[in-house]
């Protein structure tokens, strides 16, 4: 796989933003979407996604990738307020030798907790009525315009 490799319109998060599998969302604008991770690494990981069909941060956009770091930070703001981490991660992979594992862009935005030890990456699905609820916790934390 290179990073230029096509867009695959069958992907989680092409399937996500298509209403075609269930994600619990946490914020929406016409450029991103902000979802809890199925698989976290920390209780409230969280991804934000741009809703163009975009493999990985070379494909963007600069007005897309500007909405998605904005995006980006209001919800690292919103689960520090949320959630009181000790850290938050906030990370990105280009390709499969980088690490990215689903070839649509998204940005992981992962809480981190002194005595807590983080999962692997995409090691046990979470319940999604916690994932809903954590979505809400957060949301309720984004300042209104």
């Amino acid at each position: 796989m290179t990073l230029h490799t096509p867009y695959d319109a069958d992907n989680p998060f092409a399937k996500i933003l298509a209403q075609e599998i269930p994600a619990a969302r946490i914020a929406e604008s016409h450029r991103t979407l902000a979802l809890m991770d199925a698989f976290p690494q920390s209780r409230g990981h969280c991804l934000v996604i741009p809703k163009s069909p975009v493999t990985n941060i070379l494909d963007v956009s600069r007005k897309d990738l500007s909405a998605l770091i904005d995006q980006t930070q209001t919800i690292a703001r919103a689960v520090d307020k949320a959630l009181s981490p000790d850290g938050i991660v906030i990370t990105q992979f280009n390709g499969a030798p980088a690490g990215q594992t689903v070839f649509h862009l998204h940005f992981h935005i992962i809480p981190r907790y002194s005595e807590a030890v983080m999962a692997e990456h995409a090691s046990k699905p979470a319940d999604m009525d916690e994932l809903k609820a954590l979505a809400t916790l957060i949301r309720s934390h984004i300042p209104k315009d």
